[in-house]
């Protein structure tokens, strides 16, 4: 938010979908649960500079990409966002409601506006998709926005707070049983400290060919599984015999989409946990490192923590 003078940051949200997913359709955590202060500070620097010179009154949002530790600016938009009632929730500061008092003529400084407030907690706003209502369509996230709502979780820790938001979502995170491994070629090297964690879990992996081979090299043991055009019995007869319990699937190419589209139909159909991106994967081994934690908090309690009103 700017009054044209003072610039305060509303909040930095750090996306798990990563760029080429559409931002209503990534979870994401505020407070950042990876990126370094260092990098953070840099984000904001960025935002403040771009607020004055834009001249902003009122609320911007910016969306930052960070590849190698430099940060880049995807887009600015001198307005609100989707996302502004979540922050407002998060941080216990009603964004709206002082940006319009801004617009109108008062100044950040009378409003006891002018701190960034950074929770010692986390809250993770995660998406809720209607691909069970709609039968034909493909869960797979891209650029095109899909999700028709969101929910928030909170928690001391991120893997306690993305827990809350799955369960939120009506996400079931599986304890143990079969997880398929499929994974694109530049996906390989994630794939393996996923599929590690989930061993150490004692969940039993099965994996594609190419996958497979990743993994075993990796010294992880797992089992093959079959693509549809490999033979029988494949991975979409293996989901109908409700012998997969969770499913984690990347693609690139129209014709590995194309392919892959039958297996995560039948998933939705038999509501199987799928996850088509490495980062949501990760974090899924985090909340299942805290399914146990189970504090519950009122916002009010938390947002005095903050020195909210």
């Amino acid at each position: 938010m700017s009054d044209g003078t003072d610039v305060v940051i509303g909040g930095i949200m750090e996306h798990i979908e990563r760029a080429g997913v559409h931002s209503g359709d990534s979870a994401c955590s505020l407070p950042p649960y990876s990126i370094d202060a260092e990098v953070q500070a840099e984000i904001r620097r960025q935002t403040i500079a771009m607020a004055r010179e834009l001249r902003v009154v009122g609320l911007m949002n910016v969306q930052f990409a960070v590849k190698s530790r430099v940060v880049y600016v995807l887009e600015v938009n001198p307005r609100a966002s989707r996302t502004v009632p979540f922050v407002s929730k998060a941080t216990g500061r009603p964004l709206a409601k002082i940006a319009a008092r801004v617009m109108a003529g008062r100044k950040l400084a009378d409003l006891d506006s002018t701190e960034e407030r950074v929770p010692p907690y986390f809250s993770v706003k995660e998406a809720v998709f209607p691909f069970g209502k709609f039968p034909d369509s493909d869960p797979i996230l891209g650029p095109e926005m899909k999700s028709t709502g969101e929910v928030m979780g909170t928690g001391r820790t991120f893997g306690e707070a993305y827990a809350k938001s799955q369960a939120a979502s009506g996400v079931r995170l599986p304890t143990r049983g079969v997880c398929l491994v499929s994974v694109r070629d530049r996906d390989k090297e994630g794939a393996i400290a996923i599929a590690k964690r989930l061993a150490d879990r004692g969940f039993e992996i099965i994996a594609t060919q190419g996958t497979q081979a990743a993994l075993e090299g990796a010294g992880i043991p797992c089992r093959r599984a079959l693509k549809v055009r490999e033979g029988r019995p494949h991975i979409v007869d293996m989901i109908k015999n409700d012998e997969i319990d969770l499913i984690i699937n990347t693609t690139e190419g129209k014709r590995a989409i194309r392919e892959s589209h039958s297996i995560r139909k039948e998933a939705e159909l038999r509501k199987v946990t799928y996850y088509t991106t490495v980062a949501a994967a990760h974090a899924t081994c985090d909340a299942l490192d805290h399914l146990d934690d189970h504090d519950v908090n009122r916002l009010q309690d938390l947002h005095r923590e903050l020195g909210a009103a």
